[in-house]
C-alpha cells in the first residue's frame, strides 16, 4: 500500500536561514507518525508544507505527496480529506461551542442535518456535550483544545494533522486527548503530529522522526530506537557536589552525560546503579528507565527542552 504522506529531500529557506534541511520520511496508513524535537527544530515548518500553507523551497528541489496530491499545487484537495489542528486554538470567541462547529461545517458544504448529527457525535466523543452552549471564554484550556480537535474532525478526514496538540495542558487532559487519538487510529485514521514531549511520542506514535535544527537525527519506532541506542537504566544526579562524591565509584559499564547541573549515569547494570544511589541523599538523584529524551541527548548533546 502506498504511504499516505511521502516527503523526499525537502528544504525550506527563510532568507539565509535553512529551517528544514533535506528532510525525508513516509507515513503509512492508519498509524500515528510523530515529528519530535525542541522548539525551533523545524517541525511546524515541515507540517505547514505538508498541508500547503507554506511552500517548500525550489532549490534544491524536493517532493511532497499527500494521498497522491502535491500540496504545492493541490492544497485544496488535501484540505478536503484532512483535518488540521494548529498550535493555536484560533476559535471564534464571539460564538459559542456549537456555533463554532456549525460555521466550520459550512466550509465543507455539509447539509444542516448532517452537520447537526456530526456535531452531536463529536461533542460526545470529545466529552463536551455539556458545554455546547458555553462561550469560548468560559472554557478551560483543555476544553478549547478538545473543541479545536473536534472541529478538525467535522469532515470525517482520512488524515488528521496536529501541531503540538497538548502543549500547556495538565496531565489529566493530556491523557484524555491521547486516548481519543488512539480511538481514531483504531477507526483507521492516519495521524501526523508534532510534539516536544517525548512521553507523548512514546505513548501514541508507532513511528517518529527526531529533528534538530531542521535535520532528521533518527527515525523509527520509539520503543525500538530507545532499546537499540541507549542503555536501559539511568541514574540522574541533580547536584554537582553529589556527583563529585560518587564519580570515583562508577561501574565499569557506566556512561556519563552532563547537562547544566545534572549528571546522567547510564548503564545496563541496574544493580550497580542502585548501589550507587544508596550512597546519595534523598533529593539528590532520580533512578529511572531511559527514554527518548536520553536518545536525543546522546545524538545531539542537548536536551529536548533546551533553548535552541
Amino acid at each position: 500500500m502506498d504511504p499516505v504522506i511521502s516527503v523526499s529531500s525537502v528544504y525550506k529557506h527563510f532568507g539565509p536561514t535553512c529551517a528544514v534541511k533535506g528532510l525525508s520520511f513516509s507515513v503509512p496508513a492508519s498509524l500515528c507518525f510523530g515529528l519530535l524535537g525542541p522548539n525551533g527544530a523545524g517541525k511546524t515548518t515541515m507540517m505547514k508544507m505538508v498541508y500547503g500553507v507554506s511552500q517548500r523551497s525550489a532549490h534544491p528541489p524536493g517532493a511532497i505527496s499527500v494521498f497522491g496530491f502535491d500540496p504545492q499545487h493541490q492544497s485544496l484537495a488535501i484540505k478536503f480529506i484532512s483535518g488540521v489542528v494548529p498550535q493555536e486554538n484560533n476559535l471564534d470567541e464571539e460564538l459559542n461551542v456549537e456555533e463554532n462547529l456549525r460555521v466550520y461545517a459550512r466550509f465543507y458544504n455539509l447539509p444542516s442535518k448532517t452537520a447537526a448529527a456530526r456535531i452531536k457525535e463529536l461533542l460526545e466523543f470529545m466529552e463536551l456535550t455539556g458545554k455546547r452552549r458555553s462561550g469560548i471564554r468560559e472554557l478551560s484550556g483543555g476544553m478549547k483544545r478538545r473543541l479545536t480537535i473536534a472541529r478538525a474532525l467535522l469532515n470525517n478526514p482520512r488524515l488528521l494533522i496536529l501541531d503540538e496538540p497538548t502543549t500547556g495542558l495538565d496531565p489529566q487532559v493530556r491523557h484524555l486527548i491521547w486516548e481519543k487519538l488512539r480511538n481514531l487510529k483504531r477507526q483507521g485514521m492516519t495521524i501526523l503530529l508534532t510534539t516536544h514531549y517525548m512521553e507523548e511520542a512514546f505513548h501514541i506514535c508507532e513511528s517518529i522522526v527526531i529533528m534538530n535544527k531542521g535535520e532528521k537525527i533518527v527515525e523509527g519506532h520509539p520503543h525500538e530506537l530507545v532499546g537499540a541506542a541507549i542503555e536501559p537504566f539511568v541514574l540522574e544526579v541533580t547536584k554537582p557536589e553529589a556527583f563529585s562524591a560518587v564519580s570515583s565509584s562508577l561501574p565499569p559499564s557506566a556512561r556519563v552525560e552532563r547537562s547544566n547541573d545534572i549528571a546522567r549515569i547510564y548503564s545496563s547494570d541496574r544493580t550497580a546503579l542502585q548501589e550507587l544511589s544508596n550512597r546519595l541523599n534523598a533529593g539528590e538523584y532520580y533512578f529511572r528507565q531511559s527514554n527518548l529524551e536520553d536518545l536525543f541527548l546522546k545524538v545531539t548533546g542537548s536536551t529536548l527542552n533546551a533553548q535552541q
